[in-house]
């Protein structure tokens, strides 16, 4: 079996796990950022064996430059949305803030 075989490559920015859902950026964020081993991977992923998991650490290890160009765009897309949703979120977060704000200075009050 080829490394390549354990991945669906639905795009240029969008790499899966086979036969999941799962995207390898939220197995690597994990991996790379929050530290996690592979064995606390697959408790996080139920879903994915450790094989899986391996798989995907080593296509990022043999691949390290465009995975990372490839975790960097998504990051940034990330931060992006959450920018953008910070300036127009929806009608549903206006009215719940409105209630928090509402409900605060009576929370305050002793």
């Amino acid at each position: 079996m080829q490394l390549e075989d354990y991945f669906d490559f639905l795009g240029p920015n969008d790499i899966r796990l086979k036969g999941h859902r799962i995207g390898i950026e939220s197995v690597l964020y994990e991996y790379l950022f929050r530290e996690q081993t592979p064995e606390q991977l697959a408790q996080r992923f139920p879903t994915l064996t450790l094989e899986h998991i391996h798989a995907t650490i080593l296509y990022y290890l043999h691949n390290r430059e465009k995975v990372d160009a490839y975790l960097r765009d998504w990051l940034d897309f990330g931060r992006r949305a959450r920018a953008e949703q910070d300036r127009n979120p929806p009608p549903v977060v206006v009215r719940l803030r409105a209630l928090k704000a509402e409900r605060q200075p009576a929370l305050a009050t002793p």
